[in-house]
């Protein structure tokens, strides 16, 4: 069996890494390049940082932050926010970034998953779907959560893979900073067909959680940020924790 994969993920809005519930009510959580440090000393697989106000703000990510954080860790990063044409990937990558995550740019405009998988290669496309339950139906939003859609979120998933996508960051709104565990019969659903990892994010609170996710719904990577941000959950404790549950993790 795979390594299962801890990422902190840090959500950037002016340079800084800010923490909301919900999607909404941000506070500060420190400095991008100082916690990236800290995660990646903690034993990090991968960190995801997302630029959450570039789409709706219609600019590029910040290429100098990513450069700089590119400079401080050596374990694998994705980035996302604002990312919609070649060059944006181009500059990423070039600037250090492992991968690039898409997701209002793919929702409005899915050939672009195609384009960057055929230049890129799968392995670094990773499509990121918010979803929030809607009555009874899973549906995506765009633009940092602020823009519902009738698109129902497993045909969205579906339609990404088809296309190239070579993972799955789906987040829970409903669940997100409230420290409540994971939407883990959502993402049992998904990942029950699903032929390529699956992220699991929104909910974190304690170690019990991460347990359940990767027992219960078997995803391959579980994403958190505050409890990481605020000191609630140390990686090296976390990793033990899941090793006495027999789920395999890399110790560094």
């Amino acid at each position: 069996m795979l390594a299962k994969r801890i990422i902190p993920c840090l959500d950037i809005k002016n340079g800084r890494t800010v923490k909301g519930i919900n999607f909404i009510d941000l506070i500060d959580a420190g400095d991008p390049v100082e916690l990236a440090v800290n995660y990646s000393l903690q034993g990090a697989d991968e960190l995801v940082f997302l630029d959450i106000s570039a789409s709706e703000e219609k600019r590029k990510t910040l290429l100098p932050l990513i450069r700089e954080i590119a400079r401080h860790i050596n374990i694998p990063f994705t980035i996302g926010g604002g990312i919609s044409e070649l060059n944006d990937a181009h500059a990423l990558l070039n600037a250090g970034a492992d991968k690039i995550s898409l997701n209002s740019a793919a929702v409005k405009n899915p050939g672009i998953i195609d384009l960057f998988a055929a230049h890129f290669g799968s392995q670094f496309v990773v499509v990121a779907a918010d979803t929030r339950l809607c009555g009874t139906r899973n549906l995506i939003h765009l633009t940092g959560g602020k823009e519902a859609t009738e698109i129902e979120t497993e045909n969205w998933i579906n339609e990404a893979v088809s296309r190239g996508a070579g993972e799955i960051l789906l987040t829970s709104m409903d669940h997100d900073g409230t420290k409540n565990g994971f939407d883990l019969e959502l993402l049992a659903q998904i990942n029950k067909t699903l032929p390529i990892p699956l992220i699991a994010s929104g909910g974190a609170g304690t170690e019990q959680d991460f347990i359940d996710v990767f027992k219960i719904a078997r995803v391959d990577a579980a994403l958190a940020a505050s409890v990481f941000h605020f000191g609630e959950i140390m990686i090296p404790e976390l990793k033990r924790d899941l090793i006495k549950h027999n789920i395999p993790v890399r110790l560094h």
